[in-house]
């Protein structure tokens, strides 16, 4: 599944396993140019990130609630009317804006 934002596609990898929800990116080192969904989630936690992200909440019909710019490591956010949580690559989020329906394309 791809993310639409300002004319370019990010992939968006969902992670549904504990072992998957639990790591997300932490120790990842490289720089990511993916995006992780986390559903049915409603807290995030860049406890041990080693880079920064950028951070979308939104509801069951992925509406945008919340954005986050450039979150840094060892943060935790509590939104409890969030559905799903986005954890995108720097500079995503400032393409969008509250209220905005998220786009996708299967390829």
């Amino acid at each position: 599944m791809y993310l639409i934002i300002n004319n370019k596609k990010i992939l968006i990898k969902e992670y549904i396993k504990f072992k998957d929800r639990f790591k997300t990116l932490k120790f990842y080192l490289d720089k990511i140019d993916f995006g992780i969904k986390l559903p049915k989630k409603k807290r995030a936690n860049t406890t041990f990130f080693c880079q920064r992200v950028d951070i979308c909440f939104t509801d069951k019909d992925d509406k945008v609630l919340y954005l986050y710019e450039d979150v840094k490591s060892e943060k935790k956010i509590f939104k409890f009317k969030s559905k799903n949580i986005y954890y995108l690559p720097l500079n995503t989020v400032k393409y969008l804006k509250v209220g905005e329906q998220l786009k996708f394309r299967k390829k």
